[in-house]
């Protein structure tokens, strides 16, 4: 077996010839102690931080960063000018009022992310092959042109998909283009290989949202590969850990990324216990954030990784908040294999859903392999077959809507 691409990578950027734990904590450290500095001397959001830490376990004395920092002082945490700034990516925040978050990058922040999304997609993209890029495209470097760049530091051919097209429109990507790799949300996966289980696609990696084990076996049986999961977010410059061919976590980047696991009281757990990820990104240049508590709810790995790469590695990444609902739910929907996608709505003590089957005339028996009940709520549930105008039910992280407030309950379409 290989080690992961991810080591050699990170030998490569720190100009190291061997990488171990003294060597990956020499670097945190020092990383550490230098972004302190530079607070210092910004005098921003972190300008009451010490200069210097003696050793990383001094790391867990100095306080979190929240979203809600992030939300109401973000611009405090800047520590470039206006005119280093090459993107700046907004959201809203589910279930929150007031500002929306706002994380700013450079363009040699840029420029890592895509030369970690290379690393990472070597693994199972090969030069002269084709990559399916099923992510947001949105101009100034966004996500899908960040992609783009590392698919063809590979000398591979990537085929933009977007996040906003129809099946219809997707399958005509693949029937005509025929890509080797898909890159994108899991269950878009999982939809596509249903609708066309027999299409070129030979390997995927999954990424931003959740992909619980029904999901990840759902699409591994179709395809007869191992799946590559990989995690980010915005916050962390959305590349942060991916998967190597021992298939057994994701590597985390750590020479640019600190990783600590906290429980409820924000007390560091013992490695290989569950708890809430918590990063500070000591090589960031425009926005680096420190003691950042992430709502992603994970574990580092405990032993080696029989790969041989020193990284850590975190274990599966589940939301901590609304999200962890939907994350369950479809881990046991999608164990039936007519469905395509569906989306769910809460009202009062019943939850509904309306979703998109591979045929017309398998509704009764999704009902009928259904539970009637979802911890203590009735489970309805409408089905029809996919049509050319339907698209993916959920453009971004999929939840359970409350019906009274959506806006769109309807199952998306063009």
């Amino acid at each position: 077996m290989n080690i992961a691409r991810l080591d050699l990578w990170v030998r490569e950027k720190e100009g190291i010839q061997t990488l171990d734990r003294k060597a990956v904590d020499n670097i945190q450290l020092e990383k550490l102690n230098r972004l302190l500095e530079r607070e210092y001397r910004r005098q921003g959001f972190y300008r009451n931080l010490p200069r210097q830490l003696k050793a990383l376990e001094d790391l867990e004395s100095l306080p979190f960063t929240t979203e809600k920092d992030l939300r109401e002082q973000g611009n405090s945490m800047v520590l470039v000018s206006q005119s280093e700034i090459e993107r700046v990516r907004s959201w809203e925040t589910s279930g929150t009022t007031g500002p929306g978050k706002r994380v700013f990058y450079t363009a040699e922040d840029n420029e890592r992310t895509v030369s970690f999304f290379a690393a990472g997609l070597s693994e199972l993209i090969y030069p002269g092959e084709k990559a399916m890029i099923a992510m947001p495209f949105t101009g100034n470097r966004g996500l899908g042109e960040l992609i783009r760049e590392g698919v063809e530091k590979l000398r591979a051919v990537p085929v933009p998909a977007g996040n906003l097209n129809t099946f219809k429109e997707l399958l005509e990507i693949l029937d005509n283009e025929k890509p080797d790799t898909f890159i994108g949300p899991p269950v878009l996966l999982l939809s596509l290989l249903r609708l066309r289980p027999a299409g070129s696609i030979k390997r995927g990696l999954v990424s931003g949202d959740a992909c619980p084990p029904g999901v990840t076996k759902a699409i591994e049986d179709i395809l007869g590969t191992r799946l590559y999961p990989h995690y980010g977010s915005r916050e962390m410059g959305l590349g942060g850990a991916v998967t190597c061919p021992a298939f057994q976590g994701m590597h985390l980047r750590e020479n640019d990324i600190i990783g600590e696991i906290v429980d409820e009281k924000g007390k560091r757990v013992p490695k290989g216990e569950w708890g809430e990820l918590v990063i500070t990104l000591t090589e960031a240049r425009a926005m680096p954030l420190i003691r950042y508590r992430t709502g992603d709810r994970t574990r580092f790995l405990p032993g080696a990784c029989p790969c041989g790469c020193c990284l850590r590695r975190l274990d599966r990444i589940s939301r901590m908040g609304a999200e962890k609902e939907m994350e369950e739910l479809d881990d046991v929907i999608f164990q039936i294999p007519w469905i395509v996608d569906y989306r769910i709505s809460r009202k009062g003590e019943e939850l509904e859903i309306e979703g998109l089957t591979t045929a017309e005339d398998r509704e009764g028996e999704i009902k009928r392999l259904l539970p009637g009940e979802w911890k203590g709520k009735r489970l309805g549930s409408i089905w029809k077959q996919a049509g050319s105008e339907d698209g993916p039910c959920y453009r971004g992280k999929r939840r359970v809507e409350d019906r009274e407030n959506s806006r769109n309950r309807q199952v998306e379409s063009r």
